[in-house]
């Protein structure tokens, strides 16, 4: 995530950052121009570009290729390890349960077998609902990451769109057709730029032993093992 979760959140999330930024950004009314109860609501003003360039980012890419994004992420994966390992000590348990069933099937005797399947199944049941809490709780602490950067990133990319006589800048995280971008070429990818940018006004160094990007974090979820059923009679 993963990346189906963060690509479900990101156009909602910029959209009401930028639109925010925006809002924040633009003049104040002058003092003594209170609105009567009978005049209408004032209108939210919309981040729009005033140049000609059209441009892409990859949001996704930016949040988790960003310093800050990197050490996150890191420390998130490196917080999980314990219940990851924990998820595969039940799944080699359960594994081994299995194979037992399907090497002595025949030398057991019926309440054996039926012991044996009755252990196999609460396992499994118990390993299964670990998994999907551990899943949970995976996405809400990533969510909880990628929304905060990303708060902080949206002016960023406001401004420096802005600035570069952009007119128009569409996120690229969602290849088509979940987006409607079909096509777009690198010249006007300015992704590269704002995470320079984000880093530069952050003040985080880079990690010493990764890139300028970051792997997704793997969820911590081992490959359930199939359910045995036992030969019917």
């Amino acid at each position: 995530m993963t990346s189906k979760f963060l690509r479900s959140i990101l156009a909602i999330a910029v959209l009401s950052m930028t639109s925010a930024w925006a809002q924040a950004s633009s003049p104040a009314a002058p003092a003594g121009a209170a609105a009567s109860s009978a005049d209408p609501a004032p209108t939210t003003p919309i981040a729009t570009g005033t140049g000609s360039k059209l441009g892409t980012i990859n949001i996704e890419q930016a949040v988790m290729g960003s310093n800050e994004g990197q050490r996150d992420f890191e420390a998130l994966r490196k917080k999980l390890e314990p219940k990851q390992n924990e998820l595969k000590a039940q799944n080699d348990e359960l594994e081994a349960l299995q194979k037992q069933y399907q090497t002595q099937n025949d030398k057991l005797n019926e309440d054996a077998k039926a012991n044996l399947q009755k252990q196999i199944d609460s396992k499994k049941k118990l390993f299964d609902r670990a998994v999907q809490d551990a899943q949970e709780d995976f996405q809400n602490q990533q969510k909880e990451i990628f929304q905060r950067i990303l708060q902080k990133m949206a002016p960023v990319i406001v401004k420096h769109a802005q600035q570069g006589g952009f007119a128009l800048v569409m996120d690229t995280s969602n290849p088509w057709p979940q987006s409607p971008l079909l096509w777009y070429g690198e010249q006007g990818d300015i992704t590269k730029a704002v995470v320079d940018i984000y880093n530069a006004q952050s003040g985080i160094p880079a990690p010493a032993t990764t890139g300028t990007t970051v792997p997704r974090p793997a969820a911590p979820k081992p490959a359930a093992p199939k359910p045995t059923t036992p030969p019917s009679k």
